[in-house]
């Protein structure tokens, strides 16, 4: 299955794309409701309120001021007050209840994405960026919020004021108004034309965003490397690269986002000319009053005005969309790795048994090809081969990182598939090539995954420990299980990394444990340790070893050969001996 998520990202091709992603972006805010409708009903108070202080502005104007009755003008002063006092507190309003759904909606969009990443399956891992990933987290659900909370309020209430102000326009003087109006069919054809357009620019921008970050986040993880090395220069240079392509689409996006405002703004001062130009006209064939004029012109503004927002809104909108295409192709993915429970067990005595298994990664080529070979309960097996020969891809399948390409894995006589994620990881243990540890101390990362040790207290959880033979592992840490852990791991070693991944693996008890190299950092003294600690694990545990160093297969009980797609069994240590030395095998 293809998870490559840079090659969907962009506009959509169908005529309706654009009224799709709006109703899968309002689907989001369902439950808010009831917010919804409150700040509704204030933004069309507010719009209202808005609305009325035209009108009386002008009836002021020609029944007060031009017959001099001051008491009028002040009376009417006062109610304009209050007008605009309520306008401020249903402004405030809004304000405060759309500021609050697109905070939650933010809150919910992020756990949604966070939770879709854990269920995704490692090959999705492998195919995108971390960088992109941390983008799409972060910038993309920012800019879905600054839509929910800013832009969508300001739409609405946009909207309602520039309708009442159109109903007022062709209400006073319907010829007058539809002429005023006019631009506006200039402007709806001109934003149909250009919006994705707009929509484009903005998913290349956010795409190179998500593409510098992960520039950043390779460059800052390597940095060892890079310093070791000295080639500042070289990493210097891709970031240079990732932030000019930034650059150059930002400013595409920026252009795009602005474009709107100057047609918009012509469209107004169109509309302004016209009420000028026929409004002194009426006035001189006695139509019009002053104060009617006046009127008119404050309506012009209250729909030109909102409509030079809407050119700034549409803008945003188009950036929500092109940050929801992102992160809705992420929430649709499914993983591959889906558990079938109506499978059936088989009569097969070994734990576990590759049938014919066959697999290649996406867009590569056959790692393994027809391979079958069989487990026993209790026993050592390595896995030995020639670096890229897929030994740890045979290890990731036994541990359904991957699912076989085809061909069936059993485990226990029922096929890999049938067995939930739970039940997989209690009955197999891996220890990873290069461990992952979390921010804590020693004993949280033991106990990550052991759930039936998580409410022990220290005391008892050492007396689990010496019971498992690991105590002399956990000396190796000078505050024992207090010490300290950075995710970075730079205050412990490669090899005490290790050593708490295999204290976290082997207190699982698992039917079976894989260990990657898992002594590859070790010196020879702790590893001698960790082959009696293996020696005492429970009869039943099978264990598979994957190593490059002979002495750490001596004692296996037998030898796989592993090289060009095909699984081999060596025989003894010098035969294996001999197939790693010529890369062929043996009869």
């Amino acid at each position: 299955m293809n998870y490559d998520l840079s090659q969907i990202a962009g506009p959509k091709k169908e005529k309706n794309a654009t009224y799709k992603a709006l109703r899968k972006l309002l689907a989001l805010i369902d439950d808010e409701r009831q917010t919804l409708i409150l700040a509704f009903i204030v933004i069309l108070v507010n719009s209202g309120l808005t609305l009325v202080s035209p009108m009386l502005v002008g009836r002021t104007i020609d029944k007060y001021i031009q017959t001099k009755q001051y008491d009028g003008v002040l009376r009417n002063a006062v109610i304009l007050l209050g007008v605009y006092a309520m306008a401020f507190i249903t402004n405030y309003m809004q304000t405060r209840l759309m500021g609050g759904v697109g905070q939650r909606t933010l809150f919910k969009l992020r756990n949604a994405v966070f939770n879709k990443l854990q269920e995704l399956p490692v090959a999705f891992f492998n195919q995108n960026k971390a960088g992109d990933l941390i983008s799409r987290v972060n910038n993309d659900t920012d800019k879905l919020n600054q839509f929910f909370s800013q832009a969508l309020m300001q739409f609405v209430s946009s909207i309602f004021i520039m309708t009442g102000a159109g109903l007022f326009l062709l209400s006073i003087d319907l010829p007058l108004g539809a002429a005023v109006l006019s631009p506006v069919i200039l402007v709806w054809i001109f934003t149909q034309a250009t919006s994705s357009w707009v929509k484009q620019k903005n998913a290349t921008n956010l795409n190179s965003v998500g593409n510098m970050s992960a520039e950043i986040q390779e460059s800052l993880n390597n940095f060892k490397v890079i310093i070791a090395f000295n080639r500042r220069d070289y990493f210097r240079k891709r970031f240079e690269e990732a932030n000019q392509q930034n650059y150059k689409t930002a400013i595409g996006a920026g252009l795009a986002n602005n474009i709107f405002m100057p047609v918009y703004g012509i469209s107004a001062n169109l509309g302004q000319l016209i009420v000028l130009a026929f409004g002194i006209y009426l006035i001189s064939t006695g139509h019009f009053t002053i104060g009617l004029l006046i009127s008119f012109l404050s309506y012009v503004t209250n729909f030109y005005n909102p409509l030079r927002q809407l050119a700034t809104l549409w803008s945003s909108f188009q950036v929500a969309l092109a940050g929801w295409d992102r992160i809705s192709h992420l929430l649709a993915m499914q993983t591959n790795l889906l558990t079938v429970t109506d499978q059936i067990a088989t009569q097969n005595s070994a734990l576990l048994s590759f049938q014919n298994v066959s697999f290649s990664y996406p867009d590569g080529q056959e790692v393994l090809h027809n391979i079958s070979f069989d487990l026993e309960r209790g026993k050592t097996y390595a896995l030995v081969g020639p670096t890229g020969g897929g030994k740890t891809t045979t290890a990731s399948l036994i541990a359904r990182l991957y699912d076989p390409t085809n061909g069936t894995i059993l485990l226990d006589g029922k096929s890999l598939r049938g067995y939930t994620a739970e039940e997989r990881t209690r009955k197999i243990g891996f220890i990873l090539q290069e461990p992952f540890l979390f921010t804590g101390t020693v004993r949280e990362n033991i106990l990550y995954g052991n759930e039936p040790y998580q409410q022990h207290s220290n005391e008892q959880l050492a007396e689990v420990i010496r019971t498992a033979n690991l105590d002399g592992l956990v000396e190796r840490f000078d505050e024992g299980l207090d010490t300290k852990i950075q995710t970075s791991g730079d205050a412990i070693s490669l090899g005490q990394k290790q050593l708490i991944a295999f204290m976290r693996a082997v207190l699982r008890n698992p039917d079976l444990l894989i260990l990657d190299e898992a002594t590859a950092n070790i010196d020879t003294v702790t590893e001698q340790l960790l082959d009696e600690i293996l020696q005492n694990l429970p009869e039943k545990t099978t264990r598979i070893i994957i190593a490059h160093r002979l002495n750490t297969i001596e004692s296996a009980d037998e030898i796989f050969f592993i090289n060009s797609g095909q699984v081999t069994r060596a025989g003894s240590l010098n035969d294996a001996v001999d197939m790693l030395l010529h890369g062929k095998r043996v009869s």
